[in-house]
């Protein structure tokens, strides 16, 4: 998909993968324990992340408390999240570095957040649209998967995905952006056995077209433009 044609069909794209995306569940609005529960999402299912954190919170409730924890404290009450001796230590010093060189506040800038050990552009991203509202495209690994399978992009690092997304999405709708395409590749377009008879946005899918070519069928047409709604 060239990028006049990716911008083009977007508002289609858009509508069809927001028909199918549940509502999003979010732990934390805080900056701050989003960024800590972003840390600790990494190679572990969300339910447990969410666990995670707010066993965190209801012990220490903000980036001071936690910053003066007891390393095998805090590990006790993540003990269920992947890698978890790494990301005890990381949320400790992510809480220190917070009180001691930003006052208490989460910083406002990529280039200020990715300085925290832990934290990469996609937990900086998930912190600057999900929970202070500046426009950012987080790609993890559902945004990632589900652009290279529309043909949005076609890269094997998700900081290129990232710089490919910006170039066909309009800023407006960067905000709230990957938690619409996590609950979409949850329940549609999953890592395994994605369900494209179901799909709203197949006949746009360069991975279902491809895959329907195999099979000798031929691919769906694809429906009239639709205007953005927001």
């Amino acid at each position: 998909m060239n990028l006049k044609a990716a911008r083009d069909s977007f508002p289609a794209i858009y509508e069809g993968i927001k028909s199918q995306a549940p509502p999003h569940h979010f732990e934390f609005h805080d900056p701050f324990w989003v960024l800590i529960t972003t840390i600790m999402s990494h190679r572990t299912k969300d339910e447990v992340t969410d666990v995670a954190a707010r066993n965190l919170h209801n012990r220490y409730i903000d980036a001071k408390g936690l910053s003066q924890a007891k390393y095998d404290d805090v590990l006790s009450l993540i003990s269920r999240v992947g890698f978890s001796t790494v990301k005890a230590k990381r949320v400790i010093d992510a809480a220190r570095i917070i009180m001691e060189d930003y006052g208490g506040k989460v910083p406002e800038t990529i280039e200020e957040l990715t300085v925290i050990p832990g934290v990469g552009r996609k937990t900086a991203n998930v912190v600057l649209a999900d929970a202070l509202g500046k426009p950012a495209i987080a790609v993890d690994t559902h945004v990632h998967r589900i652009s290279n399978r529309l043909g949005w992009s076609r890269t094997k690092n998700p900081d290129d995905t990232e710089e490919d997304l910006k170039k066909i999405i309009p800023q407006e709708y960067w905000v709230g952006f990957n938690p619409m395409l996590v609950e979409f590749g949850k329940k549609i377009c999953k890592p395994i056995g994605p369900r494209c008879g179901e799909c709203s946005i197949s006949a746009y899918c360069r991975f279902f077209s491809d895959s329907q070519k195999k099979r000798g069928i031929k691919p769906r047409d694809k429906p009239g433009k639709k205007p953005l709604k927001s």
